[in-house]
């Protein structure tokens, strides 16, 4: 049997940036709080609140220092935070500072802004917060057209589009190739702000999946970017499964075929990808 491990699977820097960043304030205090999951994988969250972090749902929550999670936050939390003295440790992932701030400096340039992401993600719903009120939140391909037509009601001729970092590349060129034969008439900047690691990491899956007979995709349930790397694996091998970690592992079913591929989602630790490794190894020996 060859097992091939994705060379970008897990941990991306945003990530562990994050997680370490966690740690590093419960070394220092123990009353520290996280606004959200930290990020979207049970293992690590259940490991960071054994070591005493408490996870909150909203910063009036809060009665000491505040992790604010890789994902970012709306704009009034800071505000909020500020106003109420509560110290915050802002873990946000540099490239999510980095579109908050592009979408900021575009809305006060007058840009009617189109956003490419999830609806329900948290990343997504802070980002918006800094598009100011003229924004469209584009989730797939087909709510281009209803966009458009909401542009085209504004006066607005010059227009924006940007992604979550975490977006699917394909679905993103799709949108832009559709705007661009659109919106002839408008001055259409793309800024494409999927970070280089879900690039790569989404580019790779690609390339292994079809080369393999079965794909397994690792990361939490509620990763958005382990979903998309799901999706993309599901159309060049038709047996993919994604699965949190070494529990979830259909030995049986694994050892029907001679060529595995494995790749993780960008909050998947590195111990859980090798525990699915020894796992398949073990069960190929018996």
């Amino acid at each position: 049997m060859e097992i091939i491990v994705g060379k970008t699977a897990g941990f991306c820097y945003g990530v562990k940036r994050a997680v370490e960043g966690c740690y590093k304030a419960l070394e220092k205090e123990k009353n520290v709080y996280c606004l959200g999951e930290i990020v979207h994988n049970e293992n690590v969250i259940k490991k960071l609140e054994k070591n005493g972090l408490k996870f909150i749902e909203n910063i009036k929550e809060s009665n000491g220092t505040t992790i604010i999670r890789a994902h970012g936050i709306k704009r009034e939390i800071y505000e909020y935070a500020d106003q109420n003295h509560i110290n915050i440790v802002d873990l946000t992932c540099p490239n999510v500072l980095r579109i908050h701030d592009i979408a900021s400096n575009y809305a006060k340039k007058g840009y009617y802004i189109l956003l490419c992401g999830s609806k329900t993600h948290p990343e997504t719903m802070g980002t918006l917060s800094y598009c100011g009120k003229n924004v469209e939140l584009l989730e797939e391909e087909k709510d281009v057209l209803e966009a458009i037509e909401n542009l085209k009601k504004s006066t607005i001729k010059k227009v924006l589009l940007i992604s979550q970092t975490t977006y699917s590349l394909e679905k993103f060129k799709n949108i832009e190739k559709i705007l661009k034969e659109k919106l002839d008439n408008y001055k259409l900047e793309v800024n494409n702000t999927i970070c280089l690691a879900t690039k790569t990491r989404q580019e790779e899956t690609k390339k292994i999946s079809s080369q393999v007979e079965y794909m397994i995709i690792i990361g939490g349930k509620n990763s958005s970017n382990t979903k998309k790397l799901y999706e993309i694996a599901k159309k060049e091998c038709k047996n993919c499964i994604m699965i949190q970690d070494k529990k979830e592992v259909d030995a049986k079913e694994v050892l029907k075929y001679e060529k595995i591929g494995i790749m993780a989602g960008a909050s998947t630790p590195e111990k859980n990808i090798e525990e699915v490794v020894n796992i398949i190894k073990i069960s190929d020996k018996k």
